[in-house]
């Protein structure tokens, strides 16, 4: 017992003197005066949901609020039985009213600190609390559902933008497991991680429907990551897995296999998403596993790829530096049956820059695609901004841009890369 609470002390200080080094490349006054592009959701962006009738869900609460330093004003608390999988949506409604009532307006997402209840009615708990509970995001008899705005989108303010707010649960049977799932998210931000992505075209035809596109996928983002397009039913005894997706009911072996910080996966099948009593595996099993986010469906999709992340959407967002929540919630076209989870900071693609020696500056950034980085510069905080006249040419992938800056200088700088 000693030991596991020693390295769970451990593990915590290595991201606290992590975080701390961050900070300390980034000196305070270059902060001021050089500015990178948004890229993804930030602490102040999401609120942490709580049942305040759930143990576990306080104590989740508090540690990913404190993790994550997020807001108080941030923190919404409910009070609700958390005994059972589903909720009625006579339930949900008048705790969507009190959610909405607490919820500042600058806002865009939603961490949900509780595993069950992970359905209301026919939809899953995310979409609910993402659309609201309607349902035209349901399914009668196998029939597509209604779309989301947020698909595929270049928006980085989904409430701003399209008045929903996404939202993702921090999932687990026990406090280690989502303490654990929280540290990995923490840790995987600005790590660049040089993993790889296994797309598996499986012997399960019903639930393969997602494999007709992984030869699209490779090629839109060779470059961007190492793709492996395999025809088999599982992979082991690999220790790079960065994303994982297929098609079966039960997935083998996830014990053999190393996940890197920051990890996508999941499995195309009919009730991955009953989190806790489904007859298949659940989506637990990959965040057990060691995977930082995950997605299933609550009640029968009827193998529409559409109702299940796109491998090659879900990929190119998160390649742009967007947080994990937005990344898997812009990869579904029809999410009201599907259930997200996870840790939804978790950014490993989002730019970095610090100080490699004094007035020496190094940025670390991803793209998805090749483009030009161009900086601006002001002589005023406020600007105007003048463009420099040279441009700098960026490829796919990971790239390194060195500069040399005097914050003491009375002059601002801007980075741009498209």
């Amino acid at each position: 017992m000693l030991a596991r609470e020693s390295l769970h002390l451990i593990k915590r200080f290595s991201i606290i003197l992590a975080l701390m080094l961050f900070f300390a490349a980034f000196p305070a006054e270059a902060q001021k005066h050089i500015s990178l592009p948004r890229t993804g959701l930030e602490s102040h962006d999401i609120a942490v949901i709580v049942n305040d009738d759930d143990p576990l869900s306080r104590q989740i609460g508090h540690y990913y609020q404190q993790a994550r330093q997020i807001p108080e004003a941030n923190i919404i608390h409910l009070r609700f039985s958390s005994e059972r999988s589903v909720m009625t949506p006579k339930e949900f409604k008048q705790l969507k009213a009190t959610i909405d009532q607490l919820t500042p307006d600058h806002v865009q997402a939603f961490a949900v600190a509780w595993t069950t209840p992970y359905r209301v009615g026919c939809m899953s708990l995310t979409s609910a609390l993402a659309f609201g509970f309607d349902r035209k995001f349901c399914s009668k008899k196998c029939e597509p559902t209604a779309p989301s705005p947020y698909f595929n989108s270049p928006s980085l303010s989904p409430f701003d933008g399209y008045k929903l707010r996404p939202a993702m649960m921090l999932a687990g049977t026990s406090f280690e497991q989502v303490k654990a799932l929280i540290d990995r998210g923490i840790a995987s931000d600005h790590s660049f991680p040089k993993g790889q992505a296994y797309l598996l075209s499986t012997s399960d035809k019903a639930r393969n429907s997602r494999a007709g596109s992984f030869a699209h996928t490779a090629k839109d983002l060779a470059g961007v990551f190492s793709i492996q397009i395999l025809q088999t039913d599982a992979i082991s005894d690999h220790q790079d897995v960065l994303f994982y997706f297929t098609g079966l009911t039960e997935v083998p072996m996830l014990q053999t296999l190393g996940f890197l910080p920051g990890a996508l996966a999941d499995h195309l099948t009919s009730a991955g998403g009953m989190l806790t009593d489904s007859l298949q595996m659940s989506s637990l099993r990959w965040l057990e596993a060691g995977a930082t986010a995950s997605y299933g469906t609550v009640v029968e999709p009827c193998s529409y790829p559409q109702k299940f992340p796109s491998p090659a959407v879900a990929m190119f967002h998160y390649a742009s530096g967007t947080s994990v929540i937005e990344a898997y919630w812009k990869s579904v076209a029809w999410p009201g049956q599907g259930v997200f989870i996870g840790e939804p900071l978790a950014k490993p693609f989002a730019p970095l820059l610090r100080e490699i020696s004094p007035g020496r500056f190094e940025l670390r950034f991803f793209s998805p695609h090749s483009g030009k980085l161009t900086i601006e510069e002001s002589y005023s905080a406020a600007g105007p901004f003048k463009l420099l006249p040279k441009q700098h040419a960026i490829g796919r992938g990971e790239n390194r841009f060195h500069f040399r800056f005097n914050e003491k200088k009375d002059s601002y700088l801007r980075f741009h890369w498209h």
